[in-house]
């Protein structure tokens, strides 16, 4: 018999969500939805927003008139999930009324998220069909790239501790590690 507490859980949905989001039920919380429940998410640090400014940059100036590079705004990912990934790159279009379902390249910046960033989020990703899948590991200083998303994972993992990581679908977006990290403390 199930646990009479599981029984009574409903998951909260993506338009659920944005409709209180809409009315705004989380002002001055830094949350976001995941698997049907509302995440707290990390503050950032200095390292951590650094790494985002650096990131951005490069993939603006890389990607222009390609695709869009949006940083931490919402991705609708599944019916109950909507994760604000630190970079998505998606394709370009207008975004006013709905989160794009749809990117080329999620990248994440984990210190203290690692963990998060490698499981639940890892496993969203995959499951909508992200084809790349980036986690800038600020605790180990490399890149994880993750493709070939399928049944909640991904096939292909490399890790980078120097040299650079190529997007595939954006041969154009060539980064150098060194260039990501921040300096070694």
């Amino acid at each position: 018999m199930a646990n009479s507490l599981e029984v009574l859980v409903r998951p909260l949905r993506r338009a659920e969500y944005d409709k209180l989001v809409e009315l705004g039920a989380f002002q001055g919380e830094r949350i976001e939805l995941l698997d049907g429940r509302l995440v707290k998410m990390s503050p950032i640090g200095p390292p951590h927003s650094s790494t985002i400014d650096k990131l951005n940059i490069r993939c603006v100036e890389r990607l222009a008139g390609r695709a869009l590079v949006r940083i931490q705004n919402p991705f609708a990912a599944l019916e109950v999930s909507e994760p604000e990934p630190d970079l998505a790159i998606v394709p370009l279009g207008n975004y006013e009324s709905e989160h794009p379902s749809q990117a080329d390249l999620i990248i994440e910046v984990a210190e203290s998220s690692l963990e998060y960033d490698r499981g639940p989020k890892l496993r969203v990703y995959a499951e909508c069909g992200v084809p790349e899948y980036w986690i800038v590991n600020l605790v180990e200083r490399c890149i994880e790239v993750h493709r070939k998303p399928g049944g909640g994972r991904y096939w292909q993992v490399q890790r980078h501790a120097e040299g650079t990581v190529v997007c595939e679908r954006h041969p154009e977006l060539e980064l150098r590690v060194d260039e990501v990290l921040p300096a070694a403390r």
